[in-house]
């Protein structure tokens, strides 16, 4: 069996709960493929402003068109059964203990502006630095992207440094390319989301588009999550 196949189907072995999360985030490992996060579907705190839907299909429709882009932001991430019921599983990734996140998450590399991009796409709510993960190869990945993909505008970001910039032309061609292939993302997506929220998902896509810019904070809704770490 390849190791890819294993995050489906290899036996999770639960062995901590990671306590600061506030719906259940279990640390575990796969054999041949290595250290996972699971995140049952039973362990899920209701949220009055979600109410479609679960965060762990969230998570996977967040991975699915990361993916698809070729975004690849996102570490591996399936739905799928584990010793608590169906959930997210999601390929751990070990930090560089040697950067600063927080000061990283501020600066204006291409791999930030790429990700505050994806927010903006996905609608993400809760874009904490502690969000932001840094490899030792020096490569970026982004996590917990359960509250996502409203269909109200709703985002909340500590990505906020790009605001009102015009998108490059490799930015553009993200947002064309989604709107290209339309039709392969919805059918990827619609066993994780409500068709309205897919929609706006094209909508906030083709807005992006149409601006040409980063998009700014609203000044009727909270513009970055707390905390904010």
């Amino acid at each position: 069996m390849i190791e890819s196949d294993l995050l489906d189907v290899g036996e999770i072995l639960v062995t901590h709960r990671l306590v600061d999360a506030s719906n259940a985030t279990l640390f575990g490992s796969i054999e041949g493929f290595g250290e996972v996060i699971y995140k049952p579907i039973a362990g899920e705190r209701p949220l009055w402003d979600f109410p479609q839907g679960t965060l762990a299909d969230r998570e996977v429709a967040a991975y699915k068109l990361s993916r698809h882009l070729r975004l690849d932001l996102i570490p591996a991430t399936v739905m799928r059964e584990g010793p608590f019921g169906p959930g997210m599983v999601q390929q751990w990734i070990s930090i560089d203990p040697d950067v600063d996140i927080i000061a990283y998450g501020q600066g204006s590399t291409q791999d930030l502006r790429l990700m505050a991009l994806f927010d903006a796409m996905i609608n993400n709510t809760d874009r904490k630095f502690g969000h932001l993960l840094m490899d030792k190869s020096g490569r970026l990945f982004g996590c917990d992207h359960g509250v996502t993909f409203h269909v109200d505008d709703k985002l909340r970001t500590v990505l906020w440094q790009f605001a009102g910039d015009a998108l490059s032309a490799a930015e553009q061609a993200v947002l064309i390319g989604a709107m290209e292939t339309r039709k392969e993302i919805e059918a990827e997506l619609k066993d994780h989301l409500e068709e309205d929220e897919i929609v706006a998902l094209f909508t906030r896509i083709d807005r992006l588009l149409q601006d040409s810019s980063f998009p700014t904070p609203d000044d009727e809704w909270p513009s970055v999550p707390w905390p904010p770490v």
